[in-house]
């Protein structure tokens, strides 16, 4: 049966293989939640590649005064978020973070992309990460957790060994392993935590930090 998505689950067994995946994902949504709580209590949340709508069914209970809006470029991954989050959520129509704008979206306080822009190749990330800084309104938050490049060959060849016995041990075979490595470079486009940085800064945030760093993933948030 033919995927559905970017990702290389198909969107009824997400929620499951991307644990397989991806070390410490339940992580992710944690210290962003904790994040955003630090910074307010925002009016507006637009969670961008949001998939299932993991994050956002972790934030209602803890943010029940916030309008959720979630969108996806997977009609499959949106209608799994419409199963989980019923009305509470505003679900915009399929569309890729890069093909937002704000007559469709109006400003948000927060804006999250939880391994959303790993897909993209360079041009497109960073119109990707602008319409996530003109989305927000003056102020805003924005959070991403993204698969990161190690800054050496080294680095990366050490990174792929421990990613992969993690998937290993998660139930996954060798073969399944080597075909998800095997898409680095060719469908997910790795980019080192400077570069991240550096990225943010050039489309006009006023700060850029690191919120948590493990192997190969990393979050980052800022402030317009």
């Amino acid at each position: 049966m033919p995927n559905d998505n970017t990702t290389p689950h198909r969107a009824d067994a997400y929620d499951f293989q991307v644990r397989q995946t991806i070390p410490y994902y339940d992580a992710f949504h944690a210290a962003t939640l904790e994040l955003v709580a630090a910074w307010g209590t925002p009016r507006r949340w637009l969670d961008t590649g949001g998939g299932t709508g993991t994050l956002v069914a972790r934030a209602l209970p803890r943010f029940p005064e916030t309008t959720f809006l979630l969108v996806d470029p997977s009609p499959e991954m949106l209608a799994g978020a419409r199963e989980k989050l019923g009305d509470r959520v505003t679900l915009l129509a399929p569309a890729p973070t890069q093909a937002l704008t704000r007559v469709t979206v109006p400003p948000c306080d927060v804006v999250t992309a939880i391994q959303a822009h790993h897909y993209l190749r360079p041009t497109a990330r960073a119109a990707a990460t602008r319409v996530c800084f003109d989305l927000l309104a003056p102020g805003g938050l924005y959070v991403t957790f993204e698969n990161i490049r190690p800054a050496t060959a080294d680095g990366l060849a050490l990174g792929l060994a421990m990613w992969g016995a993690f998937q290993q041990a998660q139930g996954k075979s060798p073969t399944a392993v080597a075909a998800h490595q095997a898409r680095y470079d060719t469908e997910y486009f790795l980019i080192t935590l400077a570069e991240h940085l550096a990225l943010l800064r050039e489309v006009g945030f006023r700060s850029a930090e690191v919120l948590w760093l493990s192997g190969m993933q990393a979050g980052f948030w800022a402030v317009k």
